[in-house]
């Protein structure tokens, strides 16, 4: 018999703040290997999360909801979902962690499954490595261990390929956000890298016979699609846009690197400062030694001179992440483009 960890919570996420509420769960907050190592999702949630965006998505704004589901074994069964509601800062009587409890009680008393195992969002052209993104998955991962949360590009979707991803914290970052510590040594002994930082966990999308059934039979009903959008060798402004935003992030980084340089010179010239001061207090201490005077009390170095505070290298990493994925999707989108324009050039010299 399949086993089942209940875990109940409920995050309440904007597209600009994220704030974790988390209920009851069974977790031990992502110490040891990964709990999960592959995710089930239900094509009826697949569907939901799309509808999600084609009705409240717009631009840039994101859409998120709350994945539903049971573990079986090392399985994560997503089953249902339902979306965040979209709110402005005028309502201010609205509850979000009140509106996701009832939501999830009202599921069971219709008996479908309402255990919280995570959280859906929307991308646009894949940015989301954020540090919102950050702070709720930690929440959700370190009350209910086996949480994940599902990322959905419909942009890269519109281009022919269903594009929806699962991650989740490694378990070395989840160490480092439990001490709360992101300095650069902190991060260097933890040995935290842009890559250590999420891990991807393989998707299998799954439905019952009966739908299987019903697709077979609209397939032999429904005309022939046509589908020659997808051989076309036009770009459009997808590749564009990815090399804009990864410019973009390009500069920050350059930014964060300057401001990290400027803090080694300064903590570098600290140090000689301190290194002249103590030998100009030990040349004076032997002047008075050799005079026969008692030598200068000792001082406290430390408050001569205050340690500079060292930047978090936490949004470096994550500017990091979030170029990674960028070239990612630069790479996806120009193979299959040269693939298309060698299989053209294979069309044209066959038929010359």
């Amino acid at each position: 018999m399949a086993s089942r960890k209940e875990g109940t919570g409920s995050t309440a996420a904007s597209s600009s703040t994220t704030t974790g509420a988390i209920g009851k769960g069974k977790g031990k907050g992502g110490s040891g290997d990964s709990a999960v190592k592959q995710v089930q999702i239900d094509g009826l949630v697949v569907l939901k999360i799309i509808k999600h965006y084609q009705e409240e998505g717009q631009g840039t704004e994101v859409v998120q909801g709350v994945l539903l589901g049971l573990v079986v074994e090392d399985r994560l069964e997503i089953t249902n979902c339902f979306p965040f509601p979209q709110h402005t800062e005028d309502d201010a009587d609205f509850d979000e962690v009140q509106y996701q409890m009832e939501m999830m009680r009202s599921l069971r008393h219709v008996n479908i499954d309402h255990l919280h195992v995570g959280w859906y969002q929307s991308t646009y052209y894949g940015s989301f490595v954020t540090r919102a993104l950050l702070d709720s998955q930690f929440s959700y991962q370190h009350a209910i261990e086996e949480s994940v949360v599902l990322i959905y590009d419909p942009i890269k979707t519109a281009q022919g390929s269903l594009s929806l991803k699962a991650y989740r914290l490694t378990p070395k970052l989840m160490e480092v956000c439990k001490e709360k510590d992101f300095s650069p040594e902190a991060l260097k002994k933890a040995s935290i890298t842009f890559e250590h930082m999420f891990e991807e966990v393989p998707i299998v999308i799954k439905n019952s016979h009966l739908i299987n059934v019903l697709m077979w039979e609209l397939e032999k009903k429904s005309a022939v699609a046509d589908k020659h959008e997808l051989l076309s060798l036009a770009s459009s402004n997808h590749l564009g846009k990815n090399l804009q935003l990864l410019m973009d992030r390009v500069d920050e980084m350059s930014q964060d690197i300057v401001k990290y340089n400027t803090y080694m010179r300064n903590t570098s010239k600290q140090q000689q400062q301190k290194h002249q001061y103590q030998q100009r207090r030990q040349q004076e201490n032997m002047q008075r030694q050799s005079r026969g005077e008692p030598p200068l009390p000792e001082e406290d170095l430390s408050k001569l001179f205050k340690p500079l505070q060292a930047p978090a290298r936490m949004d470096s990493l994550l500017i990091a992440g979030q170029i990674n994925t960028y070239c990612q999707n630069i790479k996806e989108f120009t193979a299959q483009n040269l693939g298309k324009l060698f299989m053209a050039q294979a069309l044209q010299e066959y038929n010359n």
